[in-house]
């Protein structure tokens, strides 16, 4: 009787500031999931502007709607906040809609034949992107330069495993880079060699990737704004309405240029590499700074490198190759992340760490401490991104320091084809352990690490709720005790990844004065099988009151 009187005074309040607003949309017929616990169910939504003006019942919706208002009948479709991403690379995701796709190649054959034809198609140009993945390669080897050489001459290739934690060169970029047998490993990174004759094979890790990036040309501004609206496309297509990127500056002038001509459908949070904190405290920019469209204030660093490529940080060695833990970033080592790390905190800037292993996760814990300690206290929501393999010691100190889990749950059912090969079993159970993150009170948010997995945020829950392995080897799920239900992950995707970049007031739910952020669904997410949550799509996308993605409509064209 509460929860109905309570859900009458949501719809009346909401009613009563609608008598000045001029609502433009109202979508009825719905199951409205609001993730708003307060009213967390509603059949319609009346929006005015780019606001969502009142959520409740069909009738109460309709009365709002004035002659002019579009009214879009859901037909019974379940209807959840704008998805909003943790975690991507969204330029690079636009660059590797126009280059080589080497993540399908199931043989070292295949990926020579995919790099040869796109050599022939474009000489000369340069060939990035790839996310090649040798793991589904039977024997697992890395590529060589030797498998591309051949067929692509002096056209410069450079492509990253699908982690982008380490890359194959071909000689002649090896040569533009000044790489010899001779060339030491940089702090952080290492240059893979032939066990016998000692020279580079042309696969780089980590730190000795910027060995080429240096000699790589600069994208023009004309380059990063096609590339960014072929990602923006996608971005509509999966219904992510807001995105926390990894940017440069280059890619913030971008994001600007497409905003100025009204082209923008999604909403960046941009976070900054740390070395550049100083150009935005001596701005004054504190997060989160900017407006709902754009803003900027936080900061990404590597603590590590990946586990594919193992160079991810362990306490104990690899169980796959005995002779390394992993590697730490050359800022590690060298104490550049801790210094920046505690001036940037002092200026009120959010740090957003990348930690893999369990080591590195921890010394990211240290850290933290000790900012939280020395620094001025403030509502600082410290990130560790990825935070994929834990300790068991330190679920309790994430939760103390309030460090939010900034997760890729897709991830989890790739990674967990192979994961157990690298470190073994023992050190898996607390791997992606999400339902170990909520059990601890810890913050859970999720996103795909776009191009490193796919940007489609079902396909993140369907392996949150399920842990079925891509392989299909797993039908019960890869350490079935760490999945979470399904409103868990759409909170993470939503509401959670709102509080972690300070937006929680203005979007996450779908509560009166919010933006008016809106995903329909083919299927309803919470009534169907989860295993089959894979297979639905996004039928609308509403990127302030607009709708900037109908499925019936593009499909067709």
């Amino acid at each position: 009787m509460i929860n109905r009187l309570f859900a009458l005074l949501f719809v009346v309040s909401s009613m009563a500031s609608a008598q000045t607003a001029t609502v433009n949309l109202v979508l009825v017929n719905g199951k409205v999931w609001t993730v708003d616990r307060s009213h967390p169910e509603a059949q319609a939504i009346a929006i005015a502007g780019d606001r969502i003006l009142a959520v409740g019942t069909n009738r109460a919706m309709r009365a709002l709607a004035g002659p002019k208002a579009r009214v879009i009948d859901l037909k019974g479709r379940r209807v959840v906040p704008g998805f909003i991403d943790n975690h991507t690379h969204f330029m690079t995701g636009g660059f590797q809609l126009q280059s080589v796709d080497l993540r399908s190649a199931k043989s070292p054959e295949e990926f020579s034949r995919l790099i040869a034809e796109r050599a022939m198609a474009k000489p000369g140009r340069w060939i990035t992107g790839g996310d090649w993945d040798h793991d589904a390669w039977a024997g697992g080897p890395l590529p060589t330069k030797e498998l591309i050489d051949a067929a692509t001459g002096s056209t410069p290739v450079f492509v990253n495993r699908y982690d982008g934690h380490m890359a194959l060169a071909n000689s002649h970029v090896l040569k533009l880079a000044g790489i010899t047998k001779d060339t030491p490993d940089p702090p952080g990174g290492t240059i893979v060699r032939d066990p016998t004759t000692g020279e580079a094979t042309g696969v780089l890790k980590d730190e000795a990737m910027s060995l080429v990036y240096r000699v790589m040309p600069a994208d023009t501004p004309a380059e990063l704004e096609e590339a960014a609206l072929l990602a923006l496309a996608e971005a509509r297509r999966f219904g992510v309405t807001s995105i926390q990127d990894v940017s440069t500056g280059a890619h913030l002038r971008a994001y600007q240029a497409i905003r100025r001509s009204g082209r923008l459908t999604a909403r960046f949070h941009c976070r900054i590499p740390i070395g550049e904190w100083k150009s935005l405290g001596a701005a004054g920019i504190e997060v989160p700074f900017g407006d709902e469209w754009i803003r900027v204030g936080s900061l990404k660093a590597f603590a590590d490198g990946s586990l594919g490529s193992t160079t991810a940080l362990f306490y104990a060695p690899y169980d796959s190759d005995p002779t390394t833990r992993g590697l730490p970033s050359d800022i590690v080592l060298d104490g550049r992340l801790v210094q920046w790390a505690i001036e940037a905190d002092r200026a009120r800037l959010q740090l957003s760490i990348h930690a893999i292993g369990d080591s590195a996760n921890s010394l990211m814990i240290d850290l933290f401490d000790r900012i939280r300690r020395e620094n001025p206290a403030w509502d600082r929501r410290f990130r560790i991104e990825h935070a994929q393999h834990i300790h068991p010691k330190d679920f309790v100190r994430f939760e103390q320091l309030g460090v939010i889990a900034s997760a890729q749950p897709y991830h989890a059912i790739d990674d967990g084809r192979w994961a157990e090969k690298r470190i073994g079993h023992d050190r898996c159970r607390t791997t992606y352990p999400f339902r170990s993150f909520l059990d601890a009170g810890i913050k859970l948010s999720f996103g795909s690490d776009w191009t490193v997995g796919p940007l489609d945020p079902l396909l993140g829950i369907y392996a949150a709720v399920t842990r079925r392995t891509i392989d299909g080897a797993t039908p019960d799920g890869w350490f079935p005790e760490q999945k979470i239900t399904v409103a868990e992950a759409v909170e993470a995707y939503t509401l959670t990844n709102a509080y972690t970049v300070f937006e929680e007031r203005e979007k996450g739910s779908l509560t009166p004065g919010k933006l008016a952020d809106i995903v329909v669904l083919s299927e309803d997410i919470f009534a169907i099988d989860p295993v089959k949550i894979e297979g639905v799509r996004v039928d609308v996308t509403i990127v302030g009151g607009r709708v900037v993605y109908d499925r019936d409509i593009n499909e067709k064209r």
